[in-house]
This record gives C-alpha cells, sequence and structure tokens, in this order.
C-alpha cells in the first residue's frame, strides 16, 4: 500500500532545489482538493500575501528518498499546482527510511498563510521531521530525560499547558478503537515524540531571526506509516482521507483527521477561556474565525496553526490532534491535501 497517492501526479522525482521552482511549491501529498465554491474571504487571513523568496537546506534536499516536490516513487506521489490567488504557500514532503527505519514514511503537508506563510511552510515542511526524528530516537534510546531537560517550559503559554494536559484523552477518542485491537508499542513513544517536536517547532519559529511569524503561519498534517501501523498528527485544517474498499469493492473516502475550526465546541471553549473572540462576519456566515480580544483582527479561519503569535496568547495553539489506524487488507491510499 502506498502512502501517498495522485492519480494527476506524474512528475519526476522530486530531487530539485525550492530555487528551481517559481511559485509552485505546494502540497505534499498528493492531491490538492479544489474548493466546491469560490467566494471572497476565504484566505487564512484576510490580507495578501508577499512574494518573499524562503531561504533553502541545501543538505535537506541532497537526502536520498526524501521528495519536497512534484513527483512519484514507489510508494508516494506528490503533486502541487499554481493557483490564481497569489504566492503558492503550500509545502509538501515523503521522507522514505524515516528515522533509519527502512519500513517507516514520514509525510507531511504544510499549508502557509498570511504575508509570509510560504516562509513558514517550508521552514516547519524542512524543519519539523528532523526534530520528529530526532525525539523518536531518543524516546527508544534512554535520552528522553536529557531532552526534557532543554525544553523550557515556563514559556509555554496558559492555552497550550492546558492543551497538552487534555491531549491523553482526546488523541483515541478521534478513533473508534475496537475492544480486542491494542495499540502498538511503537505508538505511544511516537504520540508522545509528535507532541514535543509541535512544541518545539514552534518554539523555533518564535526565535526565528528571519521569519516574521506574529501574523503568519501555516497547518500541519503530518503521517508516519510503520508497517502497517499509521500515526498522524494534525495541526490546522488541511485534512488525511483514506482510501478504501466497501464490502461492494467499491472505493470509499473516509476521512482520517478532524479540521480543527474555530467553531469547534472545544476549540472555542478554549480560545474564549484565552479571552480570545470566535465570530464569523457578516459576508461570509460560514466561516468562523479567531479574533483579538480589544480588536476586529486578525480574524484566522483555524484553531490550531503553527506561528501566528499574535495570537497564541489567546487560544490558539500549536499541539496536535494525534490518531492511530491499523491498516487492513481493504485500504488502499492515503491523500494528505491541503484545500488550495
Amino acid at each position: 500500500m502506498g502512502s501517498c497517492f495522485s492519480s494527476a501526479a506524474n512528475g519526476k522525482s522530486g530531487n530539485k532545489r525550492d530555487d528551481q521552482v517559481t511559485d509552485a511549491s505546494t502540497a505534499i501529498t498528493c492531491a490538492s482538493p479544489k474548493k466546491q465554491k469560490q467566494r471572497q474571504g476565504l484566505g487564512r487571513w484576510r490580507k495578501k500575501s508577499s512574494g518573499l523568496v524562503p531561504m533553502g537546506e541545501a543538505e535537506l534536499h541532497l537526502i536520498p528518498r526524501r521528495m519536497f516536490l512534484n513527483g512519484a516513487s514507489s510508494v508516494a506521489c506528490l503533486y502541487t499546482q499554481q493557483g490564481k490567488k497569489g504566492t503558492n504557500q503550500d509545502a509538501m514532503l515523503v521522507w522514505e527510511n524515516f528515522s533509519s527505519r527502512s519500513d517507516a514514511i514520514f509525510c507531511g503537508v504544510f499549508d502557509g498563510h498570511g504575508p509570509y506563510g510560504h516562509m513558514v511552510a517550508k521552514k516547519v515542511r524542512d524543519s519539523l521531521p528532523v526534530i520528529l526524528c530526532t525525539q523518536w530516537k531518543a524516546s527508544l534510546t534512554g535520552e528522553q530525560s536529557c531532552l526534557n531537560k532543554s525544553e523550557n517550559a515556563p514559556e509555554s503559554t496558559m492555552s497550550e499547558d492546558a492543551a497538552s494536559l487534555s491531549m491523553d484523552d482526546e488523541c483515541c477518542e478521534s478513533w473508534e478503537i475496537e475492544e480486542n485491537e491494542q495499540l502498538p508499542e511503537m505508538y505511544l513513544p511516537l504520540k508522545q515524540s509528535m507532541l514535543k517536536a509541535f512544541k518545539l517547532m514552534d518554539k523555533e519559529l518564535k526565535l526565528h531571526p528571519a521569519i516574521d511569524c506574529f501574523c503568519s503561519g501555516t497547518t500541519a498534517v503530518t503521517l508516519v506509516k510503520q508497517g502497517l501501523d499509521l500515526v498522524i498528527g494534525n495541526v490546522g485544517d488541511s485534512r488525511a482521507v483514506l482510501a478504501m474498499r466497501d464490502k461492494d469493492n467499491s472505493l470509499i473516502a473516509v476521512q482520517l483527521t478532524v479540521d480543527l475550526k474555530p467553531d469547534l465546541p472545544r476549540e472555542a471553549a478554549r480560545i474564549q477561556q484565552c479571552r480570545g473572540r470566535v465570530f464569523a462576519l457578516q459576508d461570509e456566515p460560514e466561516v468562523a474565525r479567531v479574533w483579538l480580544p480589544n480588536n476586529d483582527s486578525p480574524g484566522l479561519a483555524m484553531s490550531r496553526a503553527f506561528g501566528d503569535f499574535c495570537l497564541k496568547d489567546f487560544g490558539l495553539i500549536s499541539v496536535p490532534d494525534v490518531f492511530y489506524r491499523r491498516l487492513t487488507e481493504r485500504d488502499e491510499f492515503v491523500i494528505l491535501a491541503t484545500d488550495g
């Protein structure tokens, strides 16, 4: 079974540099679903993005079996297409032999938003998997106590701390795990590694000297496949979808993640507890947004994201929802995608 797929992806292996592509380095997964209808104000922020060019990391781009541009391998496809909204702010990654494991694959899609969203998305694409790899290896080699000391707990916001405490209860509720199904040995170490990696990634963005993340950020839907086990970490409203066969052998779509929008009850409650506000504008009543306590800005259309530090004290968090699924013979492929 391949981790990602797109019938439209027919390019060569994605081993080019960022500077070899013009306005087209987008969604990792294999497919970017189009919106059912277009309307004004669907952007993450109600402000046009700028066209600044992100800095690349040449060493990462030369790693074997690590793809970040349109292309395909024996297990995955990546495809993105430049739209008409301006700078393409999506980034994507497939990394085979992840964490030096021959049976492990990392996939990720990152949908940037705000003036520097394209820079944030590419930074997360490049750094988050490395941080996760380090955390995962440490959790299995007894070095976790040393890594824990490196985290500066006082810098966590109140909303992040509250979310972290509830993650153990929430992460498994999103999937209906059968009573006779046991979580694999790899799940808990990887889940804890994901939680730590996402936290460290956001801290790195906050301290980054060259990327302004105050009103810019990115989603992240990430997947680690090891053998038949899938572990998904999700922040924002990009999506993971499983294609599986039903009893009639018809292909059906099963959504694996929850779109983390501000109008979800648990998300709205946290934001309001932190003095943030949630409401939709009159000209787009179907799009709930997050606003500052005393200012009708910035209007972020998601409740979790990397970056966007203007809202991090008011309920926005970067703590991922973590999901687990055991693949079966009915499962065909997984799509990770942004909303265009």
